[in-house]
Order: C-alpha cells, then structure tokens, then sequence
C-alpha cells in the first residue's frame, strides 16, 4: 500500500461515543466481528422483524458509520434490516485500511450475516456508495446476493485520477486500483446504479462508463440536481421509492 493512499483514498474518522440508538431512534445492535483475514471489526445491524430483505451496506471512503445515521434511519424505515459496518481504521473498527483489506472486511461482513444470523443470500442485497460500490462489487463477485446496488460508482481509480489531473497517471503513484469495471461483465445478479448528475467528484460520465460494463439485468437511475454526496437528500421520496422497488423485486417480496 502506497503512502498517498492515506491522503487520496481512505480518510477514516475516529469514534465518538455517543447514544447512537437513541439519536437515531432506531434499535440498533453493536456487533463485533472478523474479517476474512482475522481483522476485529464493528458495525450496526438494525432489525426489522417482518423485514424479508437484508440490506449489507458498503459506505464510502470517508467518515465512519455513524455519518450514515440519518440514511440508515430512511432505510429502515423502508422496511428493511441493515447491517451497516466500518472498514479497518474506520470508526471502533482494528487496523489500517487497504483495498485487499477492505474486500476482506465485505467478505467478513457477509458471511456473519449468513453464518450468525443465518440469512439466505438470496434476501441480501449489497449496497455500496462511493469507494464502497467498489468493495460491493469485489463482494458480489465472490460470494451470492440477491442485488446490487451501486450508487456514485466509478470504474477504477485510475480514470478518476486521469479525471481531475488532467489524464495525468497519478494513479502510478497509488497502491489502490478498485477496478469495478474488470468485475461488473462478469456478475450476473440484477444491478441498480444511481448518480446525481451534479456530482464533480465522481461525475455521471464515469458512473455510466461503469454502467456501459456491466452485465444485464441493470438499469441507471439519475438522481437530477444531487452532487456525490447529497443524492439520498435532493433524490427525496423518488429515491427511497427506487430503492424499494428494486430491492422488492429481487428478494420476490
């Protein structure tokens, strides 16, 4: 791993304790877990009781979890249950971060909810945001999940580095590549992906080239006015609505 890795890639907050369940109004379950490597890791599973579908949620390259409370909030207010977790180095999570480590922590995320809380791949669906739809691609490609859902996606780091440096090759320079789209031709599972058409950081051209790789069955939905970091806010009730339906139609519900 690249030291400019930890300046271009990966900005991880530390924890701050807090009664999350209480400001979230949600019941949330601490749970500590093991990545596939053996890494000690945390994250929040919000159950709902009726829930046929389990949302695993691979957040973006900043922030910890508890930066996600209100979203987590929406979705399960959707209906669903969620597993919402922090890479290594993220939140109360162990260890540095690193894109081989980071899959590891999607891999050790899955396989607890299929080997602790026994859900059957076929109510997952893996939800990945950012640097996370990366990790959540790497993940359906090892391991089954009824969807996925890919929100402000691109297709490496290097075309996001030839993006903002004017085709410059800094990408040279870094350890990570996050090459989703060598995996998406590859997965065949259904694949919502979602842009705001406003983003500058990752703009809608790159989340359709990423798109323009995948496999069918997929669909792009443009999220109109929203940058990279507001599409779940200005996408409002159209968005959730989205959401639903897509999860709806692949877990059979």
């Amino acid at each position: 791993m690249s030291l400019l890795d930890q300046f271009f890639v990966y900005h991880p907050y530390p924890w701050e304790d807090r009664d999350w369940a209480r400001l979230g109004a949600l019941p949330l379950e601490d749970v500590w877990f093991q990545a596939s490597d053996g890494t000690k890791l945390f994250g929040w599973y919000a159950a709902q009781p009726a829930a046929t579908a389990v949302v695993l949620w691979c957040h973006g390259n900043a922030g910890n979890m508890t930066h996600r409370l209100g979203n987590l909030q929406a979705l399960y207010r959707l209906g669903l249950s969620v597993f919402l977790f922090d890479y290594r180095g993220y939140g109360r999570s162990q260890g540095r971060p690193s894109e081989d480590g980071l899959y590891a922590d999607a891999v050790g995320a899955y396989d607890h909810l299929l080997r602790v809380r026994r859900v059957k791949p076929e109510r997952m669906v893996i939800f990945g945001r950012s640097l996370g739809a990366a990790v959540a691609g790497a993940l359906a490609a090892q391991r089954p999940a009824a969807g996925l859902l890919l929100e402000s996606c691109f297709p490496s780091i290097e075309a996001v580095a030839r993006h903002h440096y004017m085709g410059l090759p800094l990408h040279w320079l870094l350890g990570a590549a996050f090459r989703l789209e060598e995996r998406l031709p590859q997965l065949s599972l259904p694949k919502l992906f979602i842009h705001g058409d406003r983003d500058d950081i990752i703009p809608i051209t790159l989340g359709q080239r990423t798109y323009a790789a995948a496999k069918p069955p997929k669909e792009f939905y443009i999220v109109r006015g929203a940058d990279h970091n507001d599409v779940p806010s200005v996408g409002g009730k159209a968005y959730f609505s989205k959401l639903s339906e897509f999860i709806g139609s692949v877990v059979g519900r």
